[in-house]
């Protein structure tokens, strides 16, 4: 049986998985650089009794939720808010010389998602925002829409939602704004996708699905970001130490993996050259060859948690 929105926020997607695979990690700071609502980090932390923990989120709603959830640790918890972009300054900041473990959940919480203000979800009939930090100056997904070029909207819609009909979608919303009203509110471009699309949405999704996951990678810049996250978080892991990360999609997924196979020493050299020539150096051991996913059971109860993909690595 399904649960509820309420219940499934107070849920850590992959909880009991993501707490096992830090088992073995060393005892200092474990850096919870996704925080949301804290779950992960309230499990880590009674299970780990003797480390202390930095949560770090762009949402400020968010970390004043995880406060309430994390004063029964006292300080041992250090909140931050910033993005996690910024995880080599925090800890210079925070004077931390390195990270026993540092988790990353890229999912966007379920308190952003039930707030029907902030515009991420269609559930709600809300302004297109869509920005996780709201005082970041970013421009929103209203914006977005506003000013960008069909061929933009549509570039958008298919590179981030992997959206087949993007060009329709893109067509229409171009449409409404010429010649109706801009796209403002969630509905409205809930209603205008589901006019433009000619296919009916996989598995029971809503045909606004991909669009809105594609605008909200773009106003976050979440993609553009991760790839140096993952750099700068495993240099900052001491031997020993562990890097998990959850994704949410194919894209997210795809640069988890071939990060972590460069940190491994995998060769990326054209398959021609003789002899290697782009320095791959074994760093890292892989804890997870294939990622690991949801049981039935919890994609069943938490249907937020199907697409979860963690995968993990260990520093040499």
């Amino acid at each position: 049986m399904a649960i509820t929105n309420e219940e499934a926020s107070h849920i850590p997607v992959l909880l009991d998985e993501t707490v096992r695979l830090f088992d073995e990690m060393p005892g200092g700071i474990f850096i919870d650089a996704t925080l949301g609502l804290g779950g992960h980090s309230e499990a880590i932390l009674r299970r780990h009794p003797d480390i202390r923990s930095i949560g770090i989120d762009q949402d400020p709603a968010a970390i004043a939720e995880a406060r309430k959830r994390l004063e029964p640790f006292g300080d041992r918890v250090r909140l931050v808010h910033a993005n996690f972009s910024k995880i080599a300054n925090i800890l210079s900041d925070e004077q931390v010389r390195s990270a026993a473990g540092i988790l990353a959940d890229l999912g966007v919480s379920s308190l952003q998602l039930d707030s029907g203000e902030r515009g991420f979800s269609f559930r709600f009939d809300a302004p297109l925002d869509m920005r996780m930090d709201t005082g970041s100056g970013r421009e929103t997904a209203a914006e977005i829409l506003a000013t960008r070029s069909e061929r933009e909207i549509a570039d958008i819609i298919y590179t981030f939602g992997e959206e087949r009909e993007s060009r329709r979608i893109a067509r229409r919303i171009v449409w409404k704004r010429e010649i109706d009203e801009p796209i403002e509110t969630t509905k409205q471009l809930a209603d205008a996708v589901i006019a433009a699309k000619k296919s009916p949405a996989k598995g029971g999704q809503h045909p606004a699905t991909q669009t809105f996951q594609a605008l909200r990678i773009a106003v976050n810049g979440e993609l553009e970001i991760l790839d140096n996250f993952l750099s700068d978080s495993f240099g900052v892991l001491e031997p020993g130490g562990i890097l998990a990360v959850i994704s949410f999609h194919s894209l997210e997924d795809r640069i988890v993996k071939r990060r972590f196979e460069r940190f491994t020493g995998k060769c990326i050299c054209p398959k021609r050259l003789p002899v290697c020539a782009c320095g791959a150096t074994a760093l890292g051991r892989m804890i997870t060859r294939k990622p690991i996913v949801p049981s039935v059971t919890e994609s069943q109860r938490n249907p937020r948690a199907r697409s979860a993909k963690l995968r993990a690595i260990k520093k040499l």
